[in-house]
C-alpha cells in the first residue's frame, strides 16, 4: 500500500500526540472503518501527515479528494 503525504498542520504540529493529530488520526481510523480496512501508519512530521491504509480503494478516494479540492481552492 502507497503513503499519502499531505502538508496538512502548522509545522507546530510535529507529534503524532499532538491533539489536533489525534482528532485526525481518529477520523482516518472512522473512515477506514466505515471502508472495512485499517489504518497502517500514522506519522506528522513539521505539519506534514503521512498515513497509509490496508485498502486501494480508500487510498484512491483519499486522493481523488484531495486532487479536486487543490482544483477548487482559491488563489
Amino acid at each position: 500500500m502507497g503513503i499519502i503525504e499531505v502538508d496538512f498542520f502548522p509545522e507546530e504540529v510535529d507529534s503524532p500526540d499532538h491533539p489536533e493529530a489525534i482528532i485526525l488520526r481518529t477520523l482516518l481510523e472512522q473512515v477506514a472503518d466505515d471502508y472495512d480496512c485499517e489504518l497502517l501508519s500514522f506519522h506528522v512530521d513539521r505539519g506534514t501527515v503521512s498515513f497509509s491504509f490496508d485498502s486501494d480503494r480508500l487510498a484512491a478516494d483519499i486522493l481523488k479528494t484531495l486532487q479536486e479540492s487543490d482544483l477548487e481552492a482559491p488563489d
